[in-house]
Order: C-alpha cells, then sequence, then structure tokens
C-alpha cells in the first residue's frame, strides 16, 4: 500500500498522486502544467494501461488536463468525479484539445518557413479527449462508493469550483485499512454562487494543497461590486475597453454574477446600457452547467434569486461570442465595452487577440481578478513588464493594468489552517503540496510549530507506505534545465506503442486465467505478431 507523489510538489499546477493498493493502480488528479515548471516530475510508476482508476478532486486543467493523455497512452480505466465536475470535464477536455490541435497546426504552419524545424504533433487529440470522457462516472456529494474490494470513497464539497471536492479514500490490503483524504483545491469562504468548503472528520493521511499557504486575504469581504463598478466607470470615461482575462470556468461566472448587481444597481453612472461580451464557447458552455448544477451547488444567496426566478449570472447587454467571426467583430465596435475572454493566465485562447487590440491603448483596462502562475503572460503583465509579444509581434503595454485583490477561488493561510484543523483527531501525517517552493515550506513549517502537526512537504518522486507510516523513498529536488520533451512520443507511432503497452498490461492483469483461454490468447497474439514481422 503505497503513496507517490508525481505532480504539484513544490508548484502550484500539475496535480498527480499515485496510489497502489493490493494489485490496483490509481491516480487523484491528472492536471497539465502551467506557466514555469520548476522542477522536474517523476514520470507514473506504471504505464498508462496499468492505471484502473483515476479519482477527479475538480475540473481545472492543472488537475484534469491530461486525462486525454493518459487515454492516449491506453488508459481505460474509470474516472470518478461529481456529476457537476464530470459535466463541466466533458467540454473543457475537448477544449484543451481543440488548443492542443489548433496550436500545433500553427506551428506547423510557421515551421514551413524553417526546414530546420520539425514537425509538432500535439500533445493529445480530440479522439483521446472524446474516449476519457467516456470513461468519467458521476458521483454525487457525500456518498460512500465502493470502487472495489480494497478501495471505497466519497466525495465532500470543498467550494473551490462548481463540483470541486476533497476525496476520503479508504484503502484496505491483507486486512489492514487505512483512510487518506486528498484536499484538492481548498475554496475561499463567502464566495458568490457556490458553498463554502466543508469539513472532514478524520484521517489517517492528509495530502493537501497550500497555493496561498503564505498570505492572507483582506479581514473583510471585499466590496468588489464596488469596486468593479469603479473600474468601469474610469475606464469608460476614458472611452476605452474593460479586458478581463478570465478563468473560463468558474470566475467568468462570478464576474458575471457582480456585473448583473452593477447592472441592477445602476452602478456606473453614465453608460448604465454598457455592453458585455464573454467571447469564450468554453465559458458559455459552462455557465449552462452552472444553471444544470445550481440546486446542488449554489449558496443562500445565489438560491434565493434562482427561487425569485431570476438567473443570478445573466442579465440585459450580455453578449456571447461563439464564432471566431463574432470574436473578431468585438475590437471593431467602437461602444465602451467589457470583454471577458480566456485564458485566465493569457497563455491561450482569444484573449490573447483581445489583448494585441487593447493592451496598447492608454484607455483601455486590462483587469485581472485570478491567479497568474510564475512564467505566464499574465504574471508578466502584471509585474510590469513595458512589452510583450503576441502572435510574433511586439507589443507595448500602455492600458492601465489592475487586479480585483482578494477575488481568488482559494483558501487563503487561515482558510487552509481551519480546514486542516477541522479533523477531530491530528492525521498520522499531512503532506503539503501544490504551492510554490517556498511557500510549502513555510506553510510546513507553520503546521509543525505552531499547530503541532505531522507535517512535510515531498518532492515528485518521494514514495510513502500507508501501512508502516514512513517513507520508503525521499525525492530530491531536480530544477529542470530546459524545457522538456513531450510526455508523449509523435504520431502515429505513439499510438502502436501505446497499444504495445495496452496488451501488455492486458496479459499481466490475466494472470490465472484458465489454461485453454490462455493459449487461445497466446496464440492470437504470436498469429498477429507473425502477420506484421
Amino acid at each position: 500500500m503505497k503513496l507517490i507523489f508525481i505532480g504539484a510538489d513544490h508548484e502550484v499546477t500539475g496535480s498527480c498522486h499515485y496510489v497502489e493498493v493490493g494489485n490496483k493502480h490509481i491516480l487523484v488528479d491528472y492536471g497539465m502544467e502551467q506557466g514555469v515548471n520548476t522542477f522536474e516530475n517523476e514520470p507514473l510508476p506504471v504505464s498508462p494501461s496499468m492505471i484502473d482508476y483515476v479519482f477527479l478532486t475538480h475540473a481545472h486543467v492543472d488537475h484534469s488536463g491530461l486525462l486525454p493523455l493518459l487515454y492516449a497512452g491506453g488508459f481505460r480505466g474509470q474516472v470518478y468525479a461529481t456529476d457537476a465536475t464530470a459535466d463541466l470535464c466533458s467540454i473543457m477536455l475537448r477544449d484543451c484539445a481543440h488548443i492542443q490541435m489548433m496550436e500545433a497546426e500553427w506551428k506547423n504552419r510557421k515551421a514551413k518557413r524553417s526546414e530546420s524545424i520539425a514537425a509538432v504533433e500535439p500533445l493529445y487529440t480530440m479522439e483521446d479527449a472524446e474516449g476519457v470522457i467516456k470513461r468519467l462516472i458521476p458521483c454525487h456529494y457525500d456518498k460512500e462508493i465502493r470502487i472495489c474490494d480494497e478501495v471505497t470513497i466519497r466525495f465532500t464539497d470543498v467550494g473551490h469550483l462548481l463540483g470541486s471536492a476533497s476525496i476520503e479514500v479508504w484503502l484496505t490490503e491483507d486486512g489492514v485499512t487505512k483512510k487518506v483524504v486528498f484536499s484538492g483545491d481548498v475554496g475561499n469562504k463567502n464566495q458568490p454562487l457556490i458553498k463554502d468548503p466543508a469539513f472532514t472528520k478524520e484521517a489517517d493521511y492528509v495530502v493537501m494543497e497550500s497555493t496561498y499557504g503564505d498570505r492572507l486575504h483582506s479581514k473583510e469581504r471585499p466590496d468588489f461590486v464596488t469596486e468593479l463598478a469603479a473600474v468601469l466607470k474610469e475606464t469608460f470615461d476614458r472611452g476605452g475597453n474593460v479586458v478581463i482575462p478570465s478563468f473560463a470556468v468558474g470566475r467568468t461566472q462570478e464576474i458575471l454574477y457582480f456585473l448583473r448587481q452593477i447592472k441592477v444597481d445602476r452602478l456606473v453612472k453614465g453608460h448604465e446600457r454598457f455592453p458585455v461580451y464573454v467571447d469564450s464557447p468554453l465559458a458559455v458552455e459552462a455557465t449552462g452547467i452552472f444553471e444544470e448544477n445550481r440546486w446542488e451547488c449554489f449558496d443562500e444567496e445565489a438560491m434565493e434569486l434562482v427561487k425569485k426566478g431570476i438567473n443570478p449570472i445573466s442579465f440585459a447587454g450580455l453578449k456571447l461570442a461563439i464564432t471566431s467571426e463574432e470574436s473578431k467583430e468585438i475590437n471593431f465596435i467602437d461602444t465602451p465595452k467589457v470583454i471577458i475572454s480566456a485564458s485566465g493566465m493569457c497563455e491561450a485562447g482569444r484573449i490573447r487577440h483581445h489583448l494585441k487590440h487593447n493592451l496598447w491603448r492608454p484607455e483601455c483596462t486590462i483587469l485581472f481578478v485570478g491567479y497568474q502562475a510564475v512564467g505566464t503572460l499574465g504574471r508578466s503583465i502584471v509585474e510590469g513588464a513595458e512589452e510583450v509579444r503576441l502572435f510574433g509581434e511586439s507589443i507595448q503595454v500602455r492600458a492601465h493594468i489592475k487586479q480585483l485583490p482578494g477575488m481568488s477561488g482559494h483558501a487563503d493561510k487561515n482558510g487552509l489552517l481551519e480546514w486542516i484543523c477541522g479533523f477531530e483527531e491530528k492525521p498520522r501525517k499531512v503532506f503539503v503540496v501544490h504551492g510554490e517552493d517556498t511557500v510549502c515550506a513555510s506553510f510546513v513549517e507553520c503546521l509543525k510549530t505552531e499547530y503541532g502537526q505531522n507535517a512535510y512537504a515531498p518532492y515528485s518522486g518521494t514514495v510513502f507506505n500507508l501501512v508502516s507510516g514512513k517513507l520508503e523513498y525521499e525525492a530530491s529536488p531536480i530544477p529542470v534545465k530546459k524545457k522538456g520533451k513531450s510526455p508523449v512520443a509523435a504520431g502515429v507511432y505513439a499510438r502502436l506503442l501505446a497499444a504495445a503497452q495496452r496488451l501488455l498490461a492486458l496479459v499481466q492483469k490475466k494472470d490465472g486465467m484458465p489454461n485453454k483461454d490462455a493459449a487461445k490468447f497466446a496464440d492470437q497474439i504470436n498469429s498477429l505478431c507473425d502477420k506484421y514481422q
């Protein structure tokens, strides 16, 4: 019974943990890295075809974004997630695949100008995304789910995103049962739309995030409506646009919630009928999913509006851009407006086109409403870059750059401490992950010295024995020296390798099958080999 740390160890993105119990191989999250990759991540200890189950904490791509890659590598197990997370993944993973394919196509068009540049293959395809989406198993909150003889799980609302959850995992091997709780991303309290984080009573071991483990949000909840209205008025009075890089899922819906209130209360004097453009097909679909899951996931404030027949994330003047033509037209409309577009860290998607059209205009405002990871374009702009490159061009940063402080889907240090102290008894060990290097270290020190917790921040590759309660291998940090190659081989040959690995995994799982069936299976494999030899 082992726990191996793979991703988001002393880093904020790329969450992935591996669990082995009996003959079962399990992943908790399999996320994509965004921004700077500080340390090398260990590869999965088994081939994707050997993974039996994935337990998914929530739909953000730094937790779910490599699931199609897992499928491309031969994974054919089941992915367990909450109902809302399953719904969101069905659109987000398709969107990820679309971005992968479009970026590869763009790079290959550019590569034609230089014969020295090799062809680029997408990390995975739409077929891979569709394949893993079919493996999703929707689950209700607060229900114990028996996965197999060795594993039982339960999802608890952790208030970070629609459908987000901490996951209780009971593992049984040779008559011994241990319980591991994975926090996922712990949500900030008093967010619009979704509920506050719920607590878990007991665990042997806890794996918890530490994104904001070294900082505090404002003691009082910021008045986002008033602050946002002030930014809108200042910008519209100058004749400019307010461009909001926003995560399509979660943050966009929160911004719409605030904008509806601003519209209803007529807070932007002189510009009461300002138009709002949501330029993200993903955000549009996600907004529909928010509405579909409102009864299980919305908080009391939002539900009061719903009960009155009011849609809390829609209003007059809201315009949805779906096609690329509709997207392009937005920047040719002279009326001062709000443009909400993804991605939230400005790394991909339509937001980059809107930045190209608005960053150089001093009358405009670029308003950041979410965390900007180190190494992202968004982080560079927030930290004062005077010039950025977009689509091969240098763009001067002349627009006003602002942030809505305190607007975060992540719990701050106090929120994290409140969550871990919500256990009735201290866990045997708390593993601190999903935070920048120095943040992990400082949060561990806080847990140890101030709260008496047995805390530890593992690096990727660390192996922990859940039965003995001891480290089997303590990994050391390996800094990334250069941009690594894609974790998947390129082209059709990669699929051939993945198929071979899947076949090997299938054979290994058939140990003990009747001799007659085994002999027949062997003959079929040999016949296939003879055909292509």
